[in-house]
């Protein structure tokens, strides 16, 4: 039996990616994110939610660019601090020994310690309840030469991304391959067990 738990952002799980920008006085910022996700594929986007007061909010409209920084599980603790520390209060980088690099694309800073890195052009603003909705065009994907596979992709065991779990508020890392997608659901397309 099902239990309803109410309307709540309970999907599992969620990423937890550190948004670069440059603020105001041009210091580069990281914002850890929850609210995120590729959006589109043609052109390739990725959609980040931040609540108008947050520091980057006004970042993103200032500078119409930011940067997704997919950091591996050994920066558990940069990652948490970067989304409970205001970058108003600041400089997240100095505090976290993290290094600020600026993207030669795109008018906001990655930083260079993450093995993947996603630089966005803003494409759209959209109000959403409490949360602004920015969509970033990918103009380019950076990823650490060690953590990719035979293909030239990103490999996810290697990256070990930490993903988020809203409803108990914490972070995990990945686990084994399970299926090959595209492929594994013929079993049962096939009528197959």
């Amino acid at each position: 039996m099902k239990v309803s738990l109410g309307a709540k952002p309970l999907a599992l799980p969620t990423p937890a990616w550190l948004v670069g920008t440059y603020d105001a006085d041009g210091r580069p910022n990281i914002a850890t994110v929850a609210w995120c996700g590729v959006c589109c594929t043609e052109p390739p986007s990725i959609a980040v939610s931040l609540r108008k007061a947050r520091h980057s909010h006004g970042a993103i409209v200032a500078r119409k660019a930011f940067t997704v920084n997919v950091p591996s599980d050994r920066f558990v603790r940069e990652t948490d601090y970067a989304g409970i520390v205001s970058g108003r209060a600041g400089d997240k980088f100095a505090a976290t020994g993290l290094t600020s690099v600026p993207s030669d694309l795109v008018d906001a800073p990655f930083v260079d310690e993450f093995p993947l890195v996603i630089e966005c052009r803003l494409a759209q603003i959209i109000e959403v309840g409490t949360h602004i909705q920015f969509i970033g065009e990918i103009v380019n994907v950076r990823a650490d030469e060690a953590v990719l596979d035979a293909n030239g992709l990103p490999d996810m065991l290697k990256v070990r991304p930490i993903v988020y779990d809203p409803g108990a508020k914490v972070y995990y890392g990945v686990g084994d391959a399970i299926g090959k997608a595209f492929s594994i659901g013929n079993e049962v397309k096939n009528g197959q067990e």
